[in-house]
C-alpha cells in the first residue's frame, strides 16, 4: 500500500481513534477527524466540523441501534450527535479498523459498538484488535475470524476505537501501521 493519496477517517477522541490519527501523521497519511459542536477532540489536525444538516445525514433510531447492540443507548442530545459522528467515519471508509473489545453476542463494546455494527450493515471489510485478548479479529459474515497480521489495504480508512486504550492496544495500532506503510 502506498501512503500517497491514503486518508484516515476518524473521530479525534482521546484513545484509539487519538492513536489511529497521530501514527497517520507520523507515517505521512492524510487524516479527517470529524467533529462537531461541543465534541471534546485531542486531535487538532485534519479537523472536519460537522453542521447539522451533516449530523442529520448520520442520524439513526436510538431503538434500532439499542435492539441491534442487545442493549441500552442514552437519549441524550450529545449521544445521538456522537453516533452520526461515527456514521461518517465509517461511511467515509472502504476498510474499517477497530480497537475495543468483541463480546460474546458477537458486537463490539461501547459506542464503538456502533461503528463495528454499522461497518458489517454497510458490508465493508471491517478488523477489530480485542484488547482483552490480544489479537486481531475479522468479521466474515457471520461471526468474527482471527485475522493475523492485518494490513491497511486501501486508500480510505475508518479507524475508530475505545478511549480506554491500553499498551496493548496502541502496540496493535503502531505494528498496523508499520505492516502497511513504510516511513
Amino acid at each position: 500500500m502506498k501512503k500517497e493519496g491514503c486518508i484516515v477517517f476518524s473521530g479525534g477522541v482521546k484513545g484509539a481513534e487519538a492513536e489511529f490519527a497521530s501514527l497517520a501523521e507520523e507515517f505521512g497519511l492524510e487524516e479527517v477527524n470529524f467533529t462537531f459542536e461541543g465534541h471534546q477532540i485531542v486531535r487538532k489536525r485534519g479537523v472536519r466540523f460537522l453542521n447539522q444538516e451533516e449530523l442529520l445525514k448520520g442520524d439513526v433510531s436510538l431503538s434500532y441501534v439499542s435492539q441491534m447492540m442487545h442493549r441500552k443507548y442514552s437519549s441524550a442530545p450529545l449521544f445521538r450527535k456522537i453516533l452520526q459522528g461515527i456514521w461518517h467515519v465509517i461511511n467515509s471508509g472502504e476498510e474499517v479498523f477497530v480497537v475495543g473489545k468483541i463480546l460474546e453476542d458477537k458486537t463490539v463494546k461501547g459506542g464503538t459498538g456502533w461503528g463495528a455494527e454499522f461497518a458489517k450493515l454497510c458490508n465493508k471489510p471491517l478488523y477489530v484488535f480485542d484488547q482483552e485478548q490480544g489479537s486481531w479479529f475479522r468479521w466474515g459474515q457471520d461471526a468474527w475470524k482471527p485475522a493475523a497480521n492485518p494490513k491497511i489495504k486501501k486508500k480510505h480508512v475508518s479507524c475508530t476505537g475505545t478511549r480506554f486504550l491500553n499498551d496493548t492496544g496502541k502496540k496493535a495500532i503502531r505494528e498496523l501501521f508499520e505492516r502497511s506503510f513504510s516511513k
